[in-house]
């Protein structure tokens, strides 16, 4: 489970978390939502240890997030909206270089259970230069699941993607019952169709919606990624 408490991070003069507190539960799927410049990256940031913590605290499964403390990070795996593949190299064989590059070996059973979930076995022998956006995304997908952490941030896991790309993705996403989900969205369909539980992050502040709730009292509209 994640769990934030009283965090607070600026930039400058700028406070642009305020005293955040948010718990997202073991199984939810949890969507971060709020305007552009609202606060949701460097939220994730600070999820991460990427952004050192101001005031306040994270702990990841009950475990601080800090730089003395790395127990934290074997529980969470993100994919980053934007990210880099070899694309002369195969869908299975970037998905075995990065598999190589976390623990050292790549479990070739693993690999394919995890592009069998994705819905990329067939295509793992194709170069990725001739994916699609949505084959790529969930190529992404595939080598964060790798990991097995329980635990996944995933920032706009669908952005550019079209219709049918998209819904692959949710199709793959609604498929992880065993996770702990929290996914950076604006998509109002997106979010009735994956999530549980929605963090609106505003003026630098976060209240937590069951969806329905959320439905009932908010509108989605001009809300940025």
């Amino acid at each position: 489970m994640i769990k934030v408490t009283n965090l607070n991070q600026s930039f400058g003069k700028k406070l642009v978390l305020d005293s955040v507190n948010l718990e997202i539960g073991q199984y939810e799927i949890c969507a971060l939502v709020g305007r552009n410049g609202a606060g949701k990256s460097t939220l994730i940031n600070s999820l991460l240890g990427l952004l050192p913590i101001k005031q306040g605290e994270i702990t990841i499964n009950f475990q601080p997030v800090s730089k003395k403390n790395s127990e934290w990070k074997k529980a969470i795996a993100y994919l980053p909206e934007k990210f880099m593949l070899y694309p002369m190299l195969t869908g299975l064989e970037n998905l075995t270089f990065f598999a190589e590059a976390v623990s050292g070996t790549a479990d070739a059973a693993r690999m394919e259970e995890v592009l069998r979930a994705v819905r990329l076995w067939d295509d793992r022998d194709e170069q990725v230069k001739k994916y699609s956006k949505g084959m790529l995304q969930r190529l992404g997908l595939a080598i964060t699941l790798y990991q097995e952490s329980s635990i996944l941030i995933l920032d706009e896991p669908t952005s550019g993607i079209d219709p049918m790309g998209r819904k692959e993705i949710l199709e793959v996403l609604k498929g992880l019952k065993d996770k702990t989900i929290l996914l950076s969205s604006h998509h109002l369909d997106e979010i009735r169709q994956v999530c549980t539980h929605v963090a609106f992050l505003n003026e630098g502040k976060i209240e937590k919606y069951t969806v329905g709730e959320f439905l009932d009292t908010h509108q989605l509209g001009g809300l940025g990624s």
